[in-house]
């Protein structure tokens, strides 16, 4: 029997994400040092820096010079397919549908989210993007590289008509639905953490886990992200309360077909340090089958395709032979043997 082709992939990188602060030049000017063969740190070098900042803050994450450098790093990496999403919250088609649904009341909740979607929310379009993304497809292709545009979206109940209404505007390879607030909260806001000081953790999981299975059964999406990013600050339970929500989660996957992701994303950049799903919670996955594939969560350059070597191993313990890949949103599986 002929083998298999095996291909690494990343299929959840984003471009850029606010707010505008002190750490966020840092850490983009980290990101151009990075892909800088100089790093000699005089004053020349301070000021070619500073010019590439400045370059990168005028271009935009939506310019060829910033997606190249995802492109060199997946060249060095090995990667095959990369898919560049974007937050939904980020364009102004979607101002409406957040604005409806996120907890905007005028106290101190309330005004910290207006002040978060009005410092993120900076994109005019999805067109704009869409355009750009499909632009650069032929580049990467060039390079042994197919390049995949998708959306990240997210989900809240009784949300499904509008939102069906704004993925469909545009040719996907993928979308992939997400729970990043309950009742109007953003739980992975770090500047919103006290209020898991002031919630049942076990009722938060649940209520999560049914949002969860709301999205997937809405039929808008073709992966649902981080299924159990609500641990992000590292506010859990024992896992052993939370397996039944882990279990209608993949048994609800596994009804509508819908696959999920190993995303490494919260193992590097927060204080939880695991990927999600946990192992508990993949080896539910495994049970059921679930399709999944492989996703970093990078939101720079230098983060692409971080720690998916241990997402992959993780994958092959559960029992793991595939992971899930798409184009025009339909999946198709491929080897990790």
């Amino acid at each position: 029997m002929k083998r298999k082709d095996t291909m690494k992939v990343d299929y959840h990188v984003h471009l850029e994400e606010g707010p505008y602060s002190i750490e966020w030049l840092a850490r983009t000017g980290k990101a151009l040092s990075f892909f800088s063969d100089d790093r000699g740190h005089t004053y020349e070098w301070m000021e070619s820096m500073a010019d590439k900042l400045n370059s990168r803050i005028k271009e935009g994450c939506f310019s060829t010079e910033w997606l190249d450098l995802y492109l060199e790093r997946a060249g060095r990496l090995g990667l095959k397919e990369v898919g560049i999403v974007d937050h939904l919250y980020r364009f102004s088609d979607a101002g409406e549908y957040y604005r409806k649904h996120i907890y905007l009341q005028n106290d101190k909740l309330g005004k910290m989210q207006q002040k978060w979607l009005d410092q993120v929310a900076v994109m005019p379009s999805m067109e704009q993007f869409v355009e750009f993304i499909q632009s650069q497809k032929m580049k990467w292709e060039k390079h042994g590289i197919k390049l995949k545009l998708g959306l990240e979206a997210d989900f809240f109940p009784n949300g499904e008509a509008e939102l069906a209404g704004i993925i469909n505007q545009q040719p996907w390879d993928y979308v992939i639905g997400s729970v990043h607030f309950i009742d109007g909260w953003g739980f992975d806001n770090p500047e919103t953490v006290d209020k898991f000081e002031r919630e049942d953790l076990i009722a938060l999981y649940g209520t999560h886990a049914a949002h969860i299975c709301q999205a997937i059964e809405s039929g808008l999406f073709d992966i649902i992200a981080h299924l159990d990013n609500l641990k992000v600050f590292s506010y859990r339970p024992d896992e052993g309360l939370l397996e039944k929500y882990y279990e209608k989660v993949a048994v609800t996957l596994k009804k509508y077909g819908v696959a999920s992701e190993i995303n490494t994303g919260l193992s590097y950049r927060y204080p939880i340090k695991e990927a999600c799903p946990s192992p508990k919670y993949l080896q539910k996955l495994a049970e059921q089958k679930i399709p999944v594939t492989l996703s970093s969560d990078a939101h720079y350059p230098d983060d692409l395709g971080t720690n998916l070597d241990m997402a992959t191993d993780l994958l092959r313990k559960n029992g793991y032979e595939n992971i899930s890949i798409f184009s025009k949103r339909k999946r198709k599986e491929i080897s990790i043997l």
